[in-house]
């Protein structure tokens, strides 16, 4: 049986400030979101492009200050795209790594770091 793609977990602490770091910053759109019960942890799906990430209030999730990487057709692009938005205490520099990368770094505000990656 075929597996399918990962979908990671990041712990996020604030609704209010996780949707407008992914949203606004980052570009995501809400997929979906899920409680319990009014008043308990938040667990939402975001998505850009075929980027699927899933955020979650709950301790249990995952632990903060998580690395991910995502690829992108051309990293040079997307950190255009950054800099022209506030960045939320981000100031992204492209990096190119000796095995082959061309990257942007991006910290949430909940410590968990994002590298976009593409081929150089």
């Amino acid at each position: 049986m075929p597996l399918q793609q990962p979908i990671p977990i990041l712990r996020i602490f604030d609704e209010v400030l996780a949707k407008r770091f992914y949203r606004e910053y980052l570009g995501f759109h809400i997929v979906w979101e899920h409680r319990f019960e009014p008043g308990l942890p938040l667990y939402m799906e975001v998505k850009r492009g075929q980027c699927v990430l899933h955020l979650s209030e709950h301790h249990g999730d995952a632990s903060p200050g998580a690395a991910i990487r995502i690829g992108h057709p051309d990293v040079r692009i997307l950190h255009k795209e950054l800099a022209a938005k506030p960045g939320y205490g981000n100031n992204p520099g492209i990096e190119d790594q000796e095995y082959g990368m061309r990257e942007v770094a991006v910290i949430d505000p909940f410590h968990n770091r994002l590298v976009f990656s593409s081929a150089l």
